[in-house]
């Protein structure tokens, strides 16, 4: 394997995390420059894509992307570029896209079962007493779905406060959210590092005074901290859903386990370094110097590009008479089942034995040519089942309010 040639896209090559990155990679004799993402232009066309940097075409094979908020736009633009010409980002530009936009991202946390402060998003200052009630009452947190280092989020004790912070956002063309206060972590929570679908490092931040934003350059102390397994399986989980290789991720400590609040995707390193005493520049790099020749494929984006094909989902909640029933019922008549992956359970189980038998919250991953895959599908939800309570009972979890099917043969 040669040598790995690395850019760093930082605006800054003086501020601390950018020079504990190279620091790091120079120790691994890689070729590493720091360049501005401002100084990149684009061309685009369906014969010819280029990235020029300063005018000149560049030499690079990875890049490290430490993207400010302020050009997030071009910076998405930019990485999207970088991998349609097969350039390795340590995080993609729909990564730090979904990440950026808390909307977006709580959409996204929420629909994949990770616990997350109730959120309400208002349009209109008529909605906004319903919003609080959604979330819990008074007080509130409020923000705007854009914002960094604790900017643009504030906690509000009265109705009428909050009412005309949200009426000063709306006039300023913001995208507003009200969130759940968790009195538990005011003024504290918890960063954790999580580096390609591993926790490296953890700490937890305090407010310091009567303030209740715990951000470290909002002047806030740093210490060191042991997570929980499930802390640790929740932090890795939500840098996955939203495609970071490298993320920070912020949790609350709240009374029934721990939330996530927010997800960075390009997370500072100093205080996380102090606090943990863990080389977290190090561990950047070695995940890039091991992942650099390869690159996540987006499945569906894929199929888009060829015609007739598709990857379908069936969720088994929504179809209660093939809950209970084993795989090879569904496909009996194929030759080839088109099911190549089952999720339970936060895992995947590949390739599934036509014997299993599945349960409420699986999700069926199925391909094929489409038209022949929605049929063979709709043939499968068709079944004419008599469920009974001989066959399967349905049990309920009070851990994680799941539910779990039982054979009763």
């Amino acid at each position: 394997m040669r040598d790995m040639r690395l850019a760093i896209l930082s605006r800054g090559p003086r501020l601390y995390s950018t020079r504990r990155l190279v620091e790091e990679a120079r120790k691994c004799n890689i070729d590493v420059n720091v360049l501005d993402p401002l100084q990149f232009s684009l061309s685009i066309g369906t014969e010819n894509v280029e990235i020029l940097h300063k005018g000149e075409p560049i030499r690079i094979d990875a890049v490290i992307p430490r993207i400010g908020h302020s050009i997030t736009r071009h910076g998405v633009a930019l990485l999207n570029q970088f991998e349609q010409i097969g350039i390795y980002a340590a995080n993609s530009g729909d990564g730090i896209r979904l990440s950026r936009d808390k909307l977006l991202a709580s959409q996204i946390l929420a629909k994949n079962g990770i616990k997350i402060p109730t959120t309400a998003y208002v349009r209109d200052i008529r909605d906004v007493d319903a919003a609080i009630q959604r979330v819990g009452g008074l007080p509130c947190v409020i923000k705007v779905s854009e914002g960094t280092q604790g900017q643009g989020v504030f906690l509000r004790h009265t109705l009428r406060e909050a009412k005309n912070l949200v009426e000063a956002l709306l006039l300023g063309d913001k995208a507003v959210l009200i969130q759940e206060y968790i009195a538990e972590s005011h003024g504290k929570d918890i960063r954790v590092l999580v580096v390609g679908d591993k926790v490296v490092a953890a700490m937890r931040r305090r407010a310091r005074g009567s303030e209740f934003r715990s951000n470290y350059h909002l002047n806030g102390t740093v210490e060191a901290v042991t997570l929980s397994p499930e802390a640790e399986t929740i932090a890795r989980r939500a840098a996955r859903v939203l495609g970071l290789g490298i993320a920070g991720v912020d949790l609350l400590e709240g009374e029934e386990g721990p939330l996530v609040l927010e997800v960075n995707s390009s997370p500072g390193l100093e205080g996380i370094e102090k606090a943990s005493k863990v080389n977290v520049a190090a561990a950047i790099i070695e995940y890039i110097m091991d992942d650099w020749e390869f690159s996540d494929v987006n499945i569906s984006q894929l199929l888009r590009t060829q015609t007739g094909s598709s990857v379908l989902s069936i969720h088994l909640r929504n179809h209660p008479k093939l809950i209970g029933r084993n795989i090879e019922e569904l496909f009996a008549e194929q030759i080839k089942m088109p099911l190549f992956a089952i999720s339970r359970d936060n895992d995947l189980i590949w390739n599934p034995d036509g014997a299993l038998q599945l349960r409420y919250d699986d999700i069926l991953i199925c391909y094929g040519k489409t038209d022949t895959l929605r049929n063979t599908l709709k043939r499968a939800m068709k079944i004419d089942s008599n469920i009974n309570s001989q066959y399967i009972n349905y049990q309920s979890n009070t851990n994680d309010n799941s539910r779990d099917i039982i054979s009763q043969q």
